[in-house]
């Protein structure tokens, strides 16, 4: 089951302006930065909000540090703007497999490493009206699942 909008993700030149556009405009803090290597990006997540089920929504900026990465070949061609939209789940795993049962094409075979610890994979765009949509479980959920001490 989906529990909420995880975050936007939205692609930029410049992760730094990118990031001070949006303190100064809306005043949203980046809640957590890293480099994701195999994703290819630097990222910042501005935490919006929290939700019900204790999680949260993000604007996820992302700047590509390769320009072979699926953020840097997409911004590209379409220029800076909305790249995806992820919707957050308790388990990404057997959400896939059941969008995946429904026609949708999943993207990664085996869900990969997210921002924050998270467990993600993408569905096709072509089979989601035009809109790259990313499945998350966060690292707390995810660890917790696998009987882990989140905290670590």
């Amino acid at each position: 089951m989906l529990t909420r909008i995880d975050h936007i993700g939205i692609a930029c030149f410049d992760l730094d302006a990118t990031v001070e556009f949006y303190r100064r405009t809306y005043g949203f803090e980046v809640h957590h930065s890293e480099v994701n290597e195999e994703q290819g990006v630097r990222e910042a997540m501005l935490r919006v909000n929290g939700t019900d089920d204790g999680g949260a929504s993000y604007l996820q900026l992302l700047e590509p540090i390769r320009e072979d990465s699926a953020v840097g070949t997409w911004l590209a061609k379409n220029g800076e703007g909305v790249h995806h939209i992820a919707f957050g789940t308790a388990d990404v795993d057997a959400e896939s497999a059941d969008i995946r049962e429904k026609g949708v094409r999943v993207l990664y075979d085996e869900p990969r490493r997210g921002s924050m610890g998270s467990r993600i994979t993408f569905l096709h765009p072509k089979d989601c009206h035009g809109v790259l949509t990313e499945l998350v479980t966060s690292a707390k959920r995810a660890a917790a699942d696998a009987g882990e001490d989140p905290a670590h």
